[in-house]
C-alpha cells in the first residue's frame, strides 16, 4: 500500500462550494453581490447531486463483490456528501435568515412570507392567483393504487395535507382530527412567472412574495370541499449524467440526442425537502415516489435559490457592484488597424475579464474579410448563445472561405447547444466534425491559414470562444503567428479530422499524445536540479487536481525539497500538511471573476519555463480528452504573467489556505501589511500598463 494519502474529490469539491457560502457572508461585499454567491452555491450544488451523487448511487447499485474493486466504498462517501451539506444547508439557512433577509429589511425591501402579509396587498395576491397562476396550477391527488404523478426535475412542488370535509359541519374550531388524512402536491408555476413577484410599494417599502408563498396562500380555491391542515415544499434532481458508452460506433448525434430526452427523467439522485414537515408525512412522501434513504436531503423552507440570480432590486443601481468594464488594449486598438500586422509583429495576450474580449471576435472577422485569408479551423465546446463567433465563422463561409470546426457534443449541459449551432454553421457551408468516440476534445484553439504568404495565425485560451462568460471567467487568450506552432496546430486538427495516429508534438503539449509524460519530465528536472543543489520551484494554477500520477509525482518533488505553489479553485485530492507534502501550498481564490486560467510554471534552474493550457489536473483531462498547453516564449508575455500569479500568491483578502482536513483558512495579515485582493489588483497593473502604452504611442505620434 502507498504511503501516499489522497483526499476523495468530492468532498473536496464541497469544501470549494462551502468557500462560495462563505462569501455570502462578507461584509465588505454589497448586499446584492452576497445574494448572488447563495444562488452560485445553490446552482453549483445541484450540478453536483445531478452528476456527481447519481453517479455514487449507480455505484451504490452494484454487487458486492464489484464493490470491492472500487478504491472508495460509494455507501460510505454517499453518507458523508449528505452529512456535509447537511452542516452546509444549516448555514446557508443561518445566513440568509439572519444576514440577508434583515438587510434586504434595512434597505427597506421586504421579502413577505405568508403569514407576514399586510391588508394593502391581500387583493392584490388574490387577483394575481386568480388571473395568472390559476390556470397553470395543477393539483394532484396522491392515492393508493394508481398511478404516481412524474416529478419534473428540479421543479419546485408544495406536498399538502388536507382532509375531507363531511356531510355534517366540523366541530366549532374546524377539527378534522377524526377524518383520514389525505396528501396531494402542486407545482409550482415557475416556468411561467419570475419566481419572485413584487407587491405595491406601502409608505415608501417595497414587497416581494415568492411564487410559492402566493400559491400557499391561496390554494385553498385548488381544494373545494376539502381543509387544508399543512403544506412544505420539495424538490427532485434527477441524474444527469449521459452515459455514452466509449467503444459506440453507431450515430453518436443521434445516441446524444435520445440520450438527452432522457436526461429530465433520470433515476433520482436528491429529494430537497422541507426540514420542519412532520415524519409521517414525509414518510408517505418518500413511500408514493419509491425514494431511497440516501435520496432524502434535508433543506430550508425555499429550495432553487439558483433564482435569486434573478432577484429584483427596486433599488438599483444601489445594493450591486458597479459592474466592470474590461480594458481596451493600446497595441490593438484601432479598428483600421489589422490586427494580423499587429500579431506577426510580436505575440500578443489578452487578459480576460479585465481587457475585452472584442479583440478574439475581430482576429475572427478580420479572416472572414481577408482576401488572402484560405482557411479558418477552430474548436467548439461551450459557446455563447446567438454567439458572435459561430457568426463570424459562417459569415467567412459566407465569403468562400473553406471553414472547418471541430464541435464537442459531449460538451455536458452544452449538448443540445452545440448541436444547434452545429446544425445552423451547417446549413452555411462550414464543415462540422463531432466528437471522437472515448475522447472529449477540450482544447480551445483557432487557426486562421492565408495563400501566398509566410505566416498563418492562431489563436489558444484557456478559456471558451464564449463572449459572455469571458466577461466573469477570468482566462488567457494567445495571438500567435509563431511558426512551428501553427504547424503543430495543423497536425493537431488534421488528427481530429482523420482520426489517424503517429503524430508528434514537441512545441504544443498535447493531451493522449504528449501532455502528461512532458509534464512529469518537467517535474523530474526541478528534482533533479534541486538534487544537485540548485533551487527547485513549480507553480501551477488549475481549476482541479485529480490525477494520481502525477499527485504522486508532486509528493515526490516535494519530498526532495521543491517548493510548490498550487492555486487551485476546485476540487483537490492532494493532501497538505502531510510530512511528504510539507513543501506544497495550496491557495484558493474566490472572488467577483470565476478563476479558470490553467498556467503551468517551472524555474528550470532560472531557464523559467511558463505554460497555458486549457488542460486541469483530473482524470478526464490527461487520459480521456484532447487539449492544448502551449509555451510562452515572448520575454515581456512571460513576466506579466509570472507578476498576475505574484499577485494571486499575496492575496490576503479572497484567498485561502486549504488545510488537510479540507478546511479554507483564512490568511492572516501582519501589522501593517497592506491588503491585497488580487482581482482588483490586476486591473489596477493592467490598467497602468495601458496607461503607460496610451503615452508611449501618444509620443512616437
Amino acid at each position: 500500500m502507498s504511503k501516499y494519502q489522497f483526499l476523495n474529490r468530492d468532498l473536496s469539491w464541497l469544501s470549494f462550494n462551502n468557500r462560495v457560502l462563505e462569501v455570502a457572508t462578507n461584509p465588505d461585499l454589497p448586499l446584492y453581490e452576497r445574494i448572488k454567491f447563495l444562488a452560485i452555491y445553490s446552482s453549483n450544488l445541484d450540478e453536483f447531486y445531478r452528476v456527481r451523487v447519481g453517479t455514487y448511487k449507480r455505484f451504490t447499485e452494484l454487487p458486492p463483490e464489484d464493490k470491492k474493486n472500487l478504491r472508495e466504498n460509494p455507501d460510505t462517501i454517499l453518507k458523508k456528501i449528505n452529512a456535509e451539506v447537511d452542516r452546509q444547508q444549516i448555514q446557508f439557512g443561518k445566513i440568509f435568515r439572519g444576514n440577508i433577509i434583515p438587510e434586504l429589511r434595512e434597505n427597506n425591501i421586504i421579502l413577505v412570507q405568508d403569514e407576514m402579509l399586510c391588508d394593502e396587498h391581500h387583493q392584490f395576491v388574490k387577483d394575481f392567483f386568480l388571473e395568472n397562476i390559476l390556470p397553470h396550477a395543477q393539483p394532484m391527488l396522491l392515492l393508493k393504487q394508481q398511478i404516481k404523478p412524474f416529478l419534473q426535475n428540479n421543479s419546485i412542488y408544495l406536498a399538502v395535507k388536507l382532509f375531507k370535509r363531511g356531510h355534517k359541519k366540523d366541530d366549532e374550531n374546524g377539527s378534522s382530527k377524526k377524518r383520514r388524512a389525505r396528501y396531494a402536491i402542486i407545482k409550482v408555476p415557475c416556468h411561467h412567472f419570475p419566481r419572485f413577484i413584487e407587491l405595491p410599494e406601502v409608505d415608501g417599502k417595497h414587497y416581494i412574495m415568492f411564487l410559492d408563498d402566493i400559491v400557499k396562500l391561496r390554494m385553498k380555491v385548488l381544494f373545494p370541499g376539502y381543509k387544508i391542515d399543512s403544506s412544505f415544499s420539495f424538490k427532485l434532481s434527477r441524474d444527469a449524467d449521459l452515459l455514452i458508452e466509449d467503444e459506440y460506433s453507431g450515430d453518436l448525434i443521434d445516441m446524444i440526442e435520445r440520450s438527452l430526452k432522457k436526461r429530465e427523467t433520470g433515476s433520482p439522485s436528491r429529494f430537497l425537502y422541507d426540514e420542519s414537515i412532520p415524519n409521517g408525512f414525509l414518510r408517505f412522501l418518500k413511500d408514493s415516489f419509491d425514494l431511497q434513504p440516501n435520496d432524502m436531503v434535508k433543506g430550508g423552507r425555499y429550495h432553487n435559490f439558483q433564482d435569486f440570480f434573478g432577484f429584483p432590486n427596486p433599488l438599483y443601481p444601489e445594493l450591486e457592484l458597479e459592474p466592470y468594464h474590461p480594458l481596451n488594449v493600446e497595441e490593438l486598438k484601432g479598428e483600421t488597424k489589422s490586427i494580423f500586422r499587429t500579431i506577426r509583429k510580436k505575440d500578443r495576450i489578452l487578459h480576460f475579464p479585465y481587457q475585452s474580449y472584442k479583440y478574439v471576435i475581430r482576429f475572427l472577422n478580420e479572416a472572414a474579410l481577408d482576401p488572402k485569408v484560405e482557411e479558418i479551423k477552430a474548436t467548439q465546446y461551450r459557446v455563447a448563445d446567438n454567439s458572435a463567433v459561430v457568426n463570424a465563422l459562417i459569415n467567412a463561409a459566407h465569403n468562400g472561405k473553406k471553414v472547418t470546426v471541430f464541435v464537442e457534443v459531449k460538451a455536458r449541459f452544452d449538448e443540445e447547444a452545440n448541436l444547434r449551432s452545429a446544425r445552423e454553421m451547417r446549413k452555411a457551408g462550414i464543415k462540422i466534425i463531432y466528437s471522437i468516440p472515448g475522447l472529449k476534445v477540450h482544447a480551445k484553439i483557432a487557426l486562421v491559414i492565408r495563400k501566398d504568404d509566410k505566416r498563418d495565425y492562431a489563436f489558444l485560451s484557456t478559456g471558451n470562444f464564449n463572449e459572455k462568460t469571458a466577461k466573469i471567467y477570468a482566462d488567457h487568450g494567445f495571438l500567435t503567428s509563431d511558426k512551428i506552432m501553427i504547424q503543430e496546430m495543423k497536425q493537431l486538427f488534421d488528427y481530429l479530422e482523420n482520426k489517424t495516429p503517429g503524430y508528434t508534438f514537441n512545441k504544443l503539449l498535447v493531451g493522449k499524445f504528449n501532455l502528461k509524460s512532458e509534464l512529469i519530465r518537467l517535474i523530474d528536472q526541478e528534482i533533479e536540479n534541486v538534487k544537485n543543489g540548485k533551487k527547485g520551484y513549480i507553480l501551477l494554477k488549475m481549476n482541479g487536481l485529480q490525477e494520481r500520477e502525477m499527485i504522486t509525482k508532486l509528493y515526490e518533488a516535494s519530498e526532495q525539497g521543491v517548493k510548490i505553489d498550487l492555486l487551485l479553485r476546485g476540487i483537490c485530492c492532494l493532501k497538505p500538511e502531510q510530512p511528504y507534502s510539507k513543501n506544497i501550498r495550496i491557495i484558493r481564490i474566490v472572488d467577483q471573476f470565476l478563476e479558470h486560467a490553467r498556467v503551468f510554471y517551472f524555474h528550470n534552474n532560472g531557464e523559467e519555463l511558463l505554460y497555458l493550457s486549457s488542460a486541469d489536473w483530473m482524470n478526464r483531462n490527461l487520459q480521456r480528452r484532447i487539449e492544448c498547453a502551449f509555451p510562452i516564449h515572448d520575454a515581456d508575455i512571460k513576466k506579466e504573467i509570472i507578476h498576475i500569479l505574484k499577485l494571486q500568491l499575496s492575496d490576503n483578502v479572497s484567498a485561502r489556505y486549504l488545510n488537510g482536513k479540507l478546511d479554507n483558512v483564512p490568511i492572516e495579515r501582519l501589522d501593517g501589511e497592506p491588503e491585497v485582493r488580487s482581482q482588483i489588483a490586476i486591473a489596477e497593473f493592467l490598467k497602468e500598463k495601458e496607461k503607460s502604452q496610451k503615452e508611449k504611442e501618444s509620443v512616437k505620434e
